[in-house]
């Protein structure tokens, strides 16, 4: 048995032990020694989880402790531009606020994206980095959130029983660290804050279940929801899981209107808890149910030998469940069927609850619980934290109460070799794999001996639990660090990732802030490594990724000729004249790369910048369309919208892989193929590359070259596959009509453009009618006023926003608010007066 230093029974909240009966909580004035325990072990944990982390990274030769980029897929794409854009609104250095984000998508819901993706309160910890090393400030966040999941699950350990701290600290790094961590968090660090939360939110179950902090309880529950509600959903779900485990085996003396009250507290919290927490999730909610629909996902469970390989170390798929969580933690929690020191109540329902869960993640109602009621494109097993955190709650009730006995152990040992023998076939397993496995088996191995081992007169009495703790630590360590750089290797070679943020990112900055003219027209960043550019470099483009892309700017810019990824959600720049001139683009920069862009280094290219005249960011459009002609392609689309005709269309012939089609000489020939992947090229010209593949990619329109002067356009397309054409995929530009077109919008265009943080005011000239046009995809949470008028909703110009103006004003004001904050304001206030009631409450009970 651990010695009674080691033990918890100091507890200051007063816990049941194993069987039911309370401990004895510490007195006030308790030496600080007797609360030892729950501190050094979170601690512990946090501190080892963070040096296992950092060590697999070195191990893999990963930023920061080596060359190659960690920017795989999201990483990249995704939270590395995001936190470098929230780092620069925390400063005080965006033009946006809150509520709108000007830099991406011509302009998008803000807050929706900081509910999605920077509302952690570890986020914060960007403003103490500079601006150019915030792929380490990235990295320092996800270790720090890691370090805190293993704190908090330490924590949770001592709180639900009594038992040794170090190894709650060896199995709370074991959590922080599991698969799915290296898998799926660490490339997705707002996904951590679930990690974080779900032992959080089991502590909470457990005040609940004791009736104790009914203020704090709730508190937690708003801050988990806050930093990341996707995931906060899924931790709840699993707490409620240990709760009702926890019902019904943690006191056998209570009975069942105690175990209702207790979970009618637990209800409270949550519910007080959401609601607290609704002023963003409202937002994120409504802001979703409006985000670009991606293609609907059909489960298809993992095959059950991958499912078992994946508890086994240094395995990587995003098509089973990441469960590894490390031989000794998986050994201990496989002996807890057949530990006899612990109650058959205890053993049954914990034993159950890890069955019936790893159960659910097969089956399709049970998968669609997990999330919400959607199947989520990509990884479908996003909630299997929270079963490999339920697998260390039940390693931690067979070690608590001392080493198990030898049939315990060879019974769990057994198991663990059956799993192990059962996942040899799956294509998860990695040549590393099974060497581990049998090093950190035999590492265990040796530790079961030493602490079996009776203490003899040379050797003091605690040296053999302590050469026994170390041999666990090394071997959940060793195994753990080993698996996070086979995983890291195994992404980069796997998937799709981003080059490291360096030179050619520094260059492009500097390039925008030089140029920068907005709001008179916006500066357009081009396209560096990476996705949302212009979060990372500044400027004003179209370049926009986030789970909460509107429907309608994905559907307007691709109705226009621009390309994007992730299904719609991805719009990418389009470098079209036309285009420009349609969304204010007055200074264009372009950049190329003086070397292959490479995983191991920063890449560096050549900057130019371009200026052209743009009418203003607010212009006025007659009533009627006269002069623009009907049609399905994305030349027609942006002729409505420009009130002009600046395009030859002419009839296209097909024979075998070559266009050809006559145009005015001179004019710019423009290749329109959103599904086509290949390359095509105007005879005499260099071959541009297409990468159509639809649903997930569509590719963007793009200039091929200038027709000559006999007029004759002759197109040579070569494809990797059949090719899919629209009906019209070519046009001729005639720089004369566009020109033209840009005057007329500029001379009855706003005289004078000013912005703030979520509004534009325009100064328009006198007796304007028609409508006004506001450059911006007409997203939902815009209300429009022409001179003096009340605001109301914006009306829509073929996707952007738009007011009807009737002659008699002169100005026109359009502000942005984001949906569903006033209704998530009432319900957050709403909770906040319950929770003071309850806080009331309570101190009366008490009293």
């Amino acid at each position: 048995m651990p010695p009674a230093a080691e033990t918890v029974r100091d507890e200051v909240d007063g816990e049941e032990g194993e069987g039911g009966a309370p401990a004895a909580p510490a007195p006030p004035n308790a030496p600080s020694g007797m609360r030892r325990p729950a501190v050094v072990g979170p601690l512990s944990a946090a501190l080892l989880s963070a040096v296992v982390f950092c060590l697999a990274t070195r191990l893999s030769r990963s930023h920061p402790f080596g060359p190659m980029t960690r920017n795989v897929v999201d990483l990249g794409q995704q939270y590395l531009p995001y936190h470098a854009y929230w780092r620069s609104f925390l400063l005080g250095e965006t033009r946006g606020d809150a509520f709108l984000n000007w830099n991406s998508g011509f302009g998008a819901n803000f807050l929706g994206d900081i509910g999605t993706y920077l509302s952690s309160p570890f986020s914060l910890l960007v403003v103490l980095f500079p601006a150019d090393r915030v792929e380490l400030a990235l990295y320092v966040v996800t270790a720090v959130k890691i370090a805190a999941a293993a704190a908090a699950m330490a924590l949770l350990l001592l709180r639900l029983r009594p038992g040794p701290w170090t190894v709650a600290a060896v199995l709370g790094a074991a959590y922080a660290l599991s698969g799915w961590t290296f898998g799926s968090g660490a490339d997705v660090p707002m996904w951590l804050d679930g990690l974080v939360a779900f032992p959080l939110l089991c502590l909470v179950g457990e005040w609940a279940r004791t009736g104790r902090r009914p203020v704090l309880g709730p508190l937690v529950v708003a801050l988990a929801w806050t930093a990341n509600f996707y995931t906060a959903y899924m931790a709840t779900v699993g707490a409620v899981v240990v709760l009702v485990v926890r019902l019904l085996t943690a006191d056998e003396t209570a009975g069942a209107r105690q175990r209702l009250a207790g979970a009618l507290r637990a209800a409270r919290a949550v519910l007080i808890g959401v609601g607290l927490a609704a002023p963003l999730v409202v937002v994120v909610f409504l802001a979703t149910r409006v985000a670009d629909p991606t293609p609907e996902t059909t489960f298809a469970p993992a095959a059950w030998t991958d499912l078992l390989a994946r508890l086994l170390p240094a395995t990587e798929s995003v098509d089973s469940p990441a469960l590894f969580i490390g031989t000794p933690a998986l050994a201990l929690a496989l002996t807890l069927p057949f530990h006899r020191a612990v109650p058959p109540r205890v053993r049954a329902g914990w034993s159950a609850a890890v069955v019936l869960v790893a159960l659910s993640l097969q089956w399709e109602p049970t998968h669609l619980l997990w999330h919400a009621g959607a199947s989520p494109n990509g990884n479908p097993y996003r909630q299997a934290f929270v079963l490999c955190g339920l697998l260390l709650i039940a390693a931690w009730f067979s070690a608590a109460p001392g080493m198990p006995r030898p049939v315990a152990l060879l019974a769990g040992g057994a198991l663990l070799g059956l799993l192990a023998w059962a996942g040899r076939g799956s294509p998860d397993i990695d040549r590393w794999t099974y060497p581990v496995l049998a090093v950190s088996a035999v590492l265990v191995l040796a530790a079961a001996v030493l602490r079996a081992l009776p203490n003899g007169r040379r050797i003091p009495a605690r040296v053999l639990p302590v050469l026994a703790v170390t041999l666990l630590v090394v071997a959940q360590a060793g195994e753990t660090a080993v698996t996070g750089k086979r995983v890291e290797e195994q992404q980069r070679e796997k998937l799709a990732w981003s080059a490291r943020i360096g030179p050619w990112h520094t260059a492009v900055a500097d390039a925008v802030a030089r140029a920068d003219g907005w709001p008179r027209h916006r500066t357009e960043p081009g396209e560096v490594p990476g996705g949302n550019d212009v979060l990372l470099v500044g400027g004003q483009g179209a370049d926009y990724y986030s789970s909460l892309t509107s429907e309608v700017t994905a559907g307007t810019l691709a109705s226009l000729g621009f390309g994007y990824y992730a299904k719609g959600r991805h719009p990418v720049t389009l470098d079209n004249p036309v285009t420009d001139a349609l969304f204010s683009i007055g200074t264009r920069v372009r950049s190329r790369p003086t070397e292959p862009v490479r995983r191991d280094a920063a890449p560096r290219a050549t900057v130019s910048v371009t200026t052209t005249p743009v009418p203003p960011l607010v212009t006025v459009r007659a009533p009627d369309r006269r002069g623009t002609r009907p049609g399905d392609s994305a030349f027609a689309e942006q002729e409505r919208l420009l009130g002009a005709e600046v395009y030859e269309l002419p009839p296209v012939v097909r024979t075998g892989r070559t266009l050809t089609a006559r145009c005015p000489a001179g004019s710019q020939v423009w290749f329109w193929a959103p599904e086509y992947k290949g390359t095509a090229a105007l005879l005499g010209e260099w071959s541009v590359d297409f990468d159509g593949r639809p649903p997930a990619v569509r590719a963007p329109m793009q200039a091929l070259g200038t027709v000559p002067a006999s007029g004759d356009v002759r197109v040579e397309l070569t494809p990797e596959a059949g090719p899919r054409l629209p009906r019209r995929p070519v046009g001729c530009l005639v720089q004369d009509r566009l020109d033209s077109a840009v005057r007329q919008l500029t001379a009855t265009g706003a005289t004078r453009v000013h912005t703030t943080g979520h509004t534009v005011t325009a100064q328009l000239p006198p007796g304007s009618r028609g409508f006004a046009v506001l450059a911006v995809p007409r997203v939902s949470g815009w209300r429009c006023a022409a001179g003096a008028a009340e605001p109301r909703p914006a009306r829509a110009y073929e996707g952007l926003i738009a007011v009807p103006l009737d002659g008699r004003a002169s100005t026109v004001t359009c502000s942005f608010q984001p949906p569903g904050l006033r209704l998530g304001g009432a319900v957050g206030l709403a909770a906040l007066l319950a929770l003071a009631a309850t806080g009331l409450l309570h101190r009366r009970s008490r009293r």
